[in-house]
């Protein structure tokens, strides 16, 4: 059984477990392959309690301080509280990814329209830096994470996860602040194609890792073989270079390949020891956090959740699927956060070291509808960017926007 099985993570009752996570309105959708974002996210009054661990956290205020019950007499969470100081900016559409630029301005971009948006951090004005050309959007596809290059103070480099036709690809653009608005990047370079696409579960999102390498998570496109195919470069997470080449180090030589068994990798990010965190989209019963490691198996399609089975490795965390479809994550504050779809919440999982260190705790439930990337801008502050404006959920005025949060692990 891999180190990571959880205590913390046994569910309440197995029983509760199936009938919770099979009774959602959803649960037919998820039945026949859909992605856990469907369902009615914008009613959290009918969204069951969570069944995320041996005890189930309260369900606090936008800036209230509150501490979840014990979760076992050796590990309680501590007290955590999240203020959402104000909103950078509104009137997004179909907001995906998110970087921080150096001196804080923001680059968004629109998974429909293919669009990337400049952001000022002085009043919040956004400016077209262009359009990435041949996104084709529809379903879960278009244009998806965007990533800084580690050197982008000088070589102003911007990489995008998109959507093809036939594929899903990552490309690298020079951005070019001085030009005119709308024409600021160049023509992509694509780096790595044939990612597989679908309708759904395209995986999407970037970053680079603290030893200077892109990492990207992919989906299954709707096809469960593809995840423990290792040829394939579909439910998993990849490594590369900053050319688009395997990585070196990389478990499976000749292979971008880091990780495999991955259903829908929606979020990256890595804490303080280098450890690289990951959220995923589960099918029917349970959604993940997983703590990966070169060369792990995580399961889909054969296991879905805690297993305890030998050769897979065990989710850190897990919701109810009514509860949550994780989407972005960052690490601040000592915990992981979730920005949650579905579950239209933001999840805090405190850490110590490689495990959970007590029950996930939930904020904003419901305040703000879908929830899609979080990324930390300093270590007590977090940017959220809601996912109302997708066609799966209820935009309200001002849909979609980024927030900006204030969070304190206690």
């Amino acid at each position: 059984m891999p180190r990571r099985t959880a205590a913390l993570l046994v569910a309440i009752a197995l029983g509760s477990a199936a009938a919770v996570g099979c009774s959602s309105a959803a649960a037919p959708d998820r039945a026949a392959g859909l992605s856990s974002e469907a369902g009615a996210p914008d009613a959290p009054a009918s969204v069951p309690a969570p069944v995320v661990s041996t005890s189930t956290a309260p369900a606090p205020t936008a800036s209230a301080s509150t501490e979840a019950p014990t979760p076992s007499p050796s590990s309680a969470p501590a007290a955590a509280s999240v203020a959402v100081r104000g909103t950078v900016t509104d009137g997004l559409e179909s907001p995906w990814g998110l970087a921080v630029l150096p001196g804080g301005d923001l680059l968004v971009s629109e998974r429909d329209s293919a669009r990337i948006l400049r952001v000022s951090a002085k009043d919040g004005g956004r400016t077209v830096a262009g359009t990435v050309p041949g996104v084709t959007s529809g379903g879960e596809g278009g244009l998806l994470g965007l990533a800084l290059s580690p050197d982008f103070a000088t070589d102003h480099r911007v990489y995008a996860y998109f959507s093809t036709g036939s594929d899903n690809r990552i490309a690298r653009l020079d951005l070019d602040p001085s030009r005119p608005a709308g024409s600021q990047l160049g023509a992509p370079t694509v780096l790595l194609s044939g990612i597989p696409h679908g309708p759904r579960h395209n995986g999407g999102r970037i970053a680079f890792g603290p030893d200077g390498f892109l990492y990207a998570g992919t989906g299954d496109a709707n096809d469960r073989s593809l995840a423990q195919d290792r040829d394939s470069l579909g439910g998993k997470v990849l490594r590369l270079t900053r050319d688009g080449d395997p990585a070196p180090g990389n478990p499976f030589p000749g292979s971008p390949v880091w990780s495999l068994g991955h259903r829908n990798v929606q979020g990256l990010a890595w804490d303080p020891q280098g450890r690289l965190w990951a959220s995923e989209f589960g099918q029917d019963t349970w959604d993940e956090l997983n703590l990966i490691t070169p060369g792990g198996n995580y399961g889909w399609p054969t296991v879905e959740g805690v297993a305890g089975r030998a050769g897979f490795a065990d989710p850190v965390a897990q919701w109810h699927t009514a509860d949550a479809s994780p989407s972005g994550i960052a690490f601040a504050s000592g915990a992981v956060w979730v920005a949650a779809l579905r579950g239209t919440r933001l999840w805090r999982v405190p850490l110590d070291g490689d495990r959970a260190a007590g029950a996930p705790q939930e904020f904003l439930r419901g305040e703000y509808g879908r929830l899609r990337t979080v990324a930390a801008d300093g270590d007590g502050t977090l940017l959220l960017v809601t996912d109302n404006t997708d066609g799966r959920g209820s935009p309200r005025p001002g849909d979609d926007r980024i927030l900006r949060l204030d969070v304190n692990g206690g």
